[in-house]
C-alpha cells in the first residue's frame, strides 16, 4: 500500500475498544474525506465469556470485529496477544510494527497512556513505539512475509480513556473534541456488532448499559463543544513525532 494514500489506523487492545472511543471520528474521515481506514487489536478478546473456551470466544469476537470494520470498508488486524497478558516485549512490538508497515498509515489512534486497564496502557505504549520503529529498516519483525520500512513516522493521537479519567480518577482534558453528531448512529451500529461483549459485561459486571453508556459519554464530550455528540483526542508531541495537528485541522471548525 502507498504511504501517500491518506489512511488512519486505529489500534487498541480489544475488540470493541475502537468503537467505544473513536469510531465516530473514523467514520467522518472515511465518509467525508475518503480516507482509508484500518483497525487492529492486541488480543481477540479471549477472556470475554463466562461459558465459552478462549478459542471459541476468540472466533466469535474476531468475527464481530470484522463485521464492524466492514462498515467502514476497513481492514482488520489482530496480533494474537492474550487478554490481561499484553506486555511490552519483543514479540508484541514486532507484531505491531508489522501491522504499521502493512497499513502504512498517515495517522494512528490508540488508547490514552493512562487508562483503567493495563492492557490499554501497554497497547498505547506498544503503538507509540511501533510507529517510530516501523520506519527503521534495521528493525526486523521476523514475519513470514515482512513488509518494508515505512517512509515516515505517522501522527499519533490518544483517544479518551474510559469516562475521561486517569488511573487516579483525575479528569483528562482532551486537546480538542471532534463533532460526531452525524456519525453517532454508525458508531452505534458498529458497537452493536459486538453482541458477545455486551453479554459478558452483563454477566461479569452486572452492566447492561453497553450502547447507552457509549452514547452517554459521547454526549458528555459533545457538551463541551455545544454539539449533541463528540469524541476527544490528544496529539502525541514527543521528539521525533509529527507535531502538525492534522486531525484537528480536518475535523474541527
Amino acid at each position: 500500500m502507498s504511504d501517500l494514500t491518506p489512511c488512519v489506523l486505529a489500534f487498541m487492545a480489544h475488540p470493541d475498544d475502537i468503537e467505544f472511543t473513536c469510531a465516530g471520528t473514523l467514520a467522518r474521515l472515511y465518509k467525508e474525506y475518503g480516507w482509508r481506514v484500518a483497525m487492529g487489536t492486541s488480543t481477540p478478546g479471549d477472556c470475554g465469556s463466562m461459558e465459552l473456551r478462549p478459542e471459541d470466544i476468540s472466533r466469535t469476537r474476531l468475527g464481530e470485529a470484522r463485521r464492524s470494520a466492514a462498515m467502514l470498508d476497513a481492514d482488520f488486524y489482530c496480533i494474537g496477544g492474550r487478554d490481561l497478558f499484553v506486555f511490552y516485549d519483543r514479540p508484541h512490538l514486532q507484531r505491531v510494527i508489522e501491522v504499521v508497515r502493512t497499513v502504512r498509515p498517515t495517522m494512528v489512534v490508540t488508547h490514552s497512556p493512562s487508562d483503567y486497564l493495563l492492557d490499554h496502557e501497554v497497547t498505547s505504549t506498544l503503538v507509540r513505539a511501533a510507529v517510530f520503529c516501523a520506519s527503521c529498516p534495521n528493525i526486523f519483525t521476523d514475519a513470514a512475509d515482512p513488509q518494508p520500512a515505512t517512509r515516515f513516522v505517522p501522527h499519533v493521537y490518544y483517544a479518551d480513556p474510559m469516562e475521561g479519567h486517569d488511573i487516579f480518577g483525575k479528569d483528562i482534558t482532551p486537546d480538542f473534541v471532534v463533532d460526531i453528531t452525524n456519525t453517532i448512529d454508525l458508531k452505534e451500529q458498529m458497537l452493536c456488532c459486538h453482541a458477545s461483549q455486551r453479554e459478558w459485561l452483563r454477566a461479569q459486571h452486572g452492566l447492561d448499559e453497553y450502547v447507552m453508556g457509549m452514547r452517554s459519554w459521547a454526549a458528555e464530550r459533545g457538551k463541551t463543544i455545544g454539539r449533541p455528540f463528540g469524541e476527544g483526542f490528544r496529539l502525541h508531541q514527543g521528539h521525533g513525532y509529527p507535531h502538525e495537528d492534522i486531525l484537528r485541522k480536518l475535523l474541527v471548525p
